[in-house]
């Protein structure tokens, strides 16, 4: 699973808002219509397989799957570097959850993002003085929420089809609904329509033995998924438990060492190749773990909505509508809660 996050070019004011925003009107200025890509004869042969296969997906999208009809991912840029942006999440020392910041439009965010990987690295320091644990991370795709036609990046060409269509799915969900401040709902929301129209792309292709091998590989995804999370459920009663920060920083330690070692046991009873492998190769903290709700921790509540709805896409579409009307508390209870 492609593992991306929404970023919007508005932000809190100051330097922040025009590099934001200059970063962003300078990614729009790079695009080109996918049509013309590929008319192009010096456009490079894989790069052409890509977006054909792009195009194809594109059209699932809005076709197969209900999710908007519009420029999104019909275009191509290349903005000549690995990543289009670097994340940074900060935690404090004896937190799992996020330190937060609120823009204009989305609401409130766990992270901040940067164009320049120099300028991410700079303010993770800052909030590492501050005494937080800090991740930097570099991220290939992201959604303007629809507000732009966002185009697909030379930072995803080299990726296999199915993770160009996770994204695609992924990031257009964004597009159709998106509740400002509420990371959980989103994302969840995203990643559920994304898995399942995955599944229901590689069917339609007949792709049986490709889909077969999505499945293993999401089923140890998520194993890995389920060892963070319950590490970070163990960091959370550590921190609320009222020790001494002596004895907070050891057990800390403890525990984090410990998932590493089950990561280990997890990977060498795959064959040594597990899920995770970069992120488990450097520092793991508090700004790590916390990043991991967001994502997956209202997933079941979304698959039971779409089983409810007997797998109807615009059924489910049409009660996620009606529950992102609820306040928080509602929204929380019909799909983030676990069932009793």
């Amino acid at each position: 699973m492609a593992v991306t996050l929404a970023l919007t070019a508005a932000a809190a004011g100051g330097c922040y808002l025009i590099e934001s925003a200059a970063g962003q009107l300078s990614l729009m200025s790079k695009r080109e219509p996918i049509a013309r890509v590929l008319d192009n004869p010096r456009t490079a042969p894989a790069l052409r397989a890509q977006l054909q296969e792009v195009t194809s997906i594109r059209d699932f999208a809005s076709h197969d799957l209900g999710l908007p009809d519009n420029g999104s991912y019909r275009s191509y840029a290349d903005v000549g570097r690995p990543y289009v942006v670097w994340n940074v999440v900060a935690a404090p020392e004896f937190s799992v959850d996020a330190k937060e910041w609120c823009f204009p439009v989305v609401g409130c965010v766990d992270y901040r993002g940067y164009f320049a990987e120099h300028k991410a690295r700079i303010f993770a320091d800052k909030m590492r003085t501050r005494g937080f644990d800090v991740t930097v991370s570099g991220v290939a795709a992201y959604s303007t929420l629809g507000h732009f036609d966002d185009p697909i990046l030379n930072t995803m060409v080299e990726w296999s089809d199915v993770d160009l269509a996770a994204i695609v799915f992924h990031e257009l969900t964004h597009q159709f609904l998106y509740v400002a401040g509420d990371a959980p709902f989103n994302e969840a929301l995203a990643t559920t329509v994304e898995e399942e129209g995955v599944r229901r792309w590689l069917i339609a292709r007949g792709r049986d033995a490709d889909l077969s091998q999505h499945r293993l590989q999401q089923e140890r995804y998520l194993q890995v998924i389920d060892l963070l999370r319950r590490t970070r459920a163990e960091l959370r009663a550590l921190y609320a438990s009222g020790a001494d920060v002596a004895s907070m920083r050891e057990r800390k330690r403890a525990s984090l060492a410990n998932m590493r070692a089950s990561y280990a046991v997890l990977k060498a009873g795959w064959g040594g190749h597990a899920p995770l492998e970069s992120w488990f190769g450097g520092e793991i903290n508090n700004a790590h773990l916390a990043s991991i709700a967001t994502y997956y921790d209202c997933v079941p509540g979304f698959e039971r909505e779409l089983a409810a709805a007997q797998g109807d896409l615009k059924l489910f579409f049409r009660r996620v509508r009606e529950i992102a009307k609820l306040d928080q508390a509602a929204r929380d209870a019909a799909v983030c809660a676990k069932p009793e």
